[in-house]
C-alpha cells in the first residue's frame, strides 16, 4: 500500500521536478490501527507533489460486479462463488466523488475505468445549474458528483482494458469515454495500462492519443472547456418528460378506444 511506504513516497518525490505532480491509480487501505490485517480495499487515484507529499485521494464509487465486489456475497460465497478479481472481502465503494486539486492546472473530476461510462456521473447538480435543479432536484435530492457543486476544468480516466484482451471492448471503452467529453462539454484525459490513451477536446476531437497495446509518453495542451451544455443543465429531464408524455398519451388512448 502506498501510503503505508514513506520510503517509496519519498522515492517518487525524489523524481518529481517542482511543480509538477504524479496522477496514479493505487490500492488503499481503509484507516485502521498499525499492526490490523487489511482485507478490504479502496481502488484509488492519488495526486503526489514534489517531495511525495500526497496532495488528494479519489476512493472510487463505482465498482464492478463480481469484479471489485460480489453482490448477496455471504449467500453466494457459501455457493463457491468469488468476484473475478478476488481480493479478499472485495473493495470499498468510495463515499462522495469530489474534484481533485492538479497544481498549474485547473482542477478535475477523476473517473476509474467503468465510471466513464454512466451518463450523469460528472455533472455537478447544484442551484448554479440552473431552474430543473431549483424546481425538480432538490426535491429528488440530487447528488453532487463534483463535491462542492464546482465545474470541474476537466475529466481523467484512468483505466486498465488489458483484461479485454485484442478484442473490441477497449475501443468501445474509449468512445464511450468521448461520449462523455461531448455530453459534458470538457476536455478528457485518458490513461489506459494497455490503451488506449488520449488527450480529448470537450467536441470529442481527438488531440493526440497512444494506440492499443502501446507503451509511450505524449505532450499535449489541455483543451479549455466549453459553455455547460444541456445535458449539464437539464440532465435527464427532458427524456424523463418525453417518457411520462407517450405513457400518458398511451393511456388516453386506451381510455379512448374502451369509452367507444
Amino acid at each position: 500500500f502506498l501510503v503505508r511506504e514513506p520510503e517509496a513516497l519519498a522515492q517518487i518525490g525524489k523524481l518529481l521536478p517542482a511543480g509538477t505532480v504524479l496522477i496514479t491509480g493505487a490500492i488503499r487501505p481503509p484507516d485502521t490501527p498499525p499492526g490490523t490485517a487489511v482485507t478490504r480495499a479502496y481502488n484509488s487515484i492519488y495526486v503526489i507533489g514534489h517531495g511525495g507529499l500526497v496532495l488528494s485521494v479519489y476512493d472510487k464509487i463505482h465498482l464492478v460486479p463480481f469484479g471489485e465486489y460480489l453482490p448477496l456475497q455471504d449467500l453466494l460465497e457459501r455457493l463457491g462463488l468469488v468476484q473475478l478479481t478476488k481480493v479478499r472481502g472485495g473493495f470499498i465503494p468510495g463515499e462522495r466523488r469530489h474534484n481533485q486539486p492538479a497544481p498549474g492546472a485547473p482542477n478535475f473530476l477523476p473517473l476509474i475505468c467503468y465510471e466513464i461510462i454512466f451518463p450523469g456521473d460528472a455533472v455537478p447538480r447544484r442551484e448554479h445549474e440552473g431552474w430543473l435543479y431549483r424546481h425538480v432536484g432538490r426535491y429528488l435530492d440530487w447528488p453532487s458528483v463534483a463535491g462542492n457543486g464546482s465545474r470541474p476544468g476537466w475529466l481523467l480516466n484512468v483505466t486498465n482494458d488489458g483484461w479485454f484482451g485484442a478484442s473490441a471492448g477497449p475501443y468501445q471503452h474509449f468512445q464511450q469515454a468521448r461520449v462523455r467529453a461531448i455530453e459534458e462539454g470538457l476536455p478528457l484525459v485518458r490513461a489506459a495500462n494497455s490503451g488506449i490513451s488520449a488527450v480529448v477536446d470537450p467536441l470529442g476531437r481527438i488531440i493526440n492519443s497512444l494506440p492499443l497495446g502501446s507503451e509511450g509518453v505524449f505532450d499535449a495542451p489541455l483543451p479549455q472547456p466549453i459553455a455547460p451544455t444541456p445535458y449539464v443543465r437539464l440532465g435527464d429531464g427532458p427524456l424523463g418528460a418525453a417518457v411520462a408524455i407517450i405513457f400518458l398519451w398511451a393511456l388516453r388512448l386506451r381510455w379512448r378506444r374502451r369509452s367507444r
